[in-house]
């Protein structure tokens, strides 16, 4: 069975569970697709089962994601699942993020959240964010979801009919309205970005890396609000710490997974 997961992960922390869950899995050749780096889709009438996987930005998927999704040839029942990792709480992300792929006419027919280390750094200034997420049962939990996605496809490709699982959030990740999850939440909350020009060595880190293509270096950061969503990549990923926020300077950073998250998903 031949796959392809598309996926959205600005610290690494969600590419990496990609990864894992790739090795993990049996009866599917799966391929992974950036889908910051890779701007042209492949034809998917090639795969079999098409995953999509991101992180939880304010208790739905990423506005980079969800337009991704958007512009998606329609499809007519294809196999899909969905995945996405977090730091704090998800909310009705997962079921937010399965609503917008079977718009597109995919068939849902499993997903999983996972708890990592968190990347958002006012988070980590709060101390909100686990570093040794997930831990134990969360990892087992994981696993058990591989395994389950396991028997899934053996039964489908054994007996021709697909199970279909439904999406589960805790009592407390309920309560949040799926009206907190907004296309310009994120950027509202981070707020106005500065640049310390005595640390900036116009490396271009930061406009290279922005997913948005926010960011020109003229010759330092300029940072254009209207294409900003807030998802503080430049903020963690300078490597002098040069670029600031009103609330937020030379903390909190989390540009790429911490060794312990290596290692609970090196398969």
């Amino acid at each position: 069975m031949k796959g392809i997961i598309f996926y959205y992960s600005g610290s690494g922390n969600t590419r990496l569970a990609c990864q894992y869950m790739s090795k993990k899995l049996e009866n599917i050749d799966l391929e992974l697709f950036n889908v910051v780096k890779n701007k042209e889709i492949p034809e998917l009438d090639s795969y079999d089962i098409v995953g999509f996987a991101t992180f939880i930005d304010f208790a739905g998927p990423p506005f980079l994601f969800e337009k991704f999704i958007e512009n998606l040839p329609q499809q007519k029942d294809k196999l899909a699942f969905v995945f996405m990792t977090f730091g704090f709480k998800y909310g009705k992300g997962l079921k937010i993020l399965a609503k917008r792929v079977s718009e597109r006419g995919f068939r849902v027919v499993t997903g999983h959240t996972l708890k990592v280390p968190e990347s958002y750094p006012p988070a980590n200034v709060r101390r909100i964010g686990n570093t040794n997420n997930p831990v134990k049962w969360r990892l087992k939990n994981f696993n058990r979801f591989i395994l389950d996605f396991n028997y899934i496809i053996r039964s489908f490709l054994d007996e021709g009919e697909i199970e279909i699982r439904k999406l589960r959030i805790s009592l407390l990740n309920k309560l949040f309205p799926e009206s907190f999850h907004t296309p310009t939440k994120a950027r509202d909350d981070m707020g106005k970005k500065f640049v310390d020009e005595v640390l900036c060595t116009e490396c271009g880190t930061c406009e290279k890396g922005c997913p948005y293509n926010a960011i020109y270096l003229d010759p330092k950061p300029k940072f254009d609000m209207t294409k900003c969503f807030g998802c503080w990549y430049c903020y963690n990923h300078c490597p002098e710490k040069a670029i600031y926020t009103k609330k937020f300077r030379g903390k909190g950073h989390y540009p790429r997974p911490n060794n312990q998250l290596k290692k609970k998903l090196s398969a």
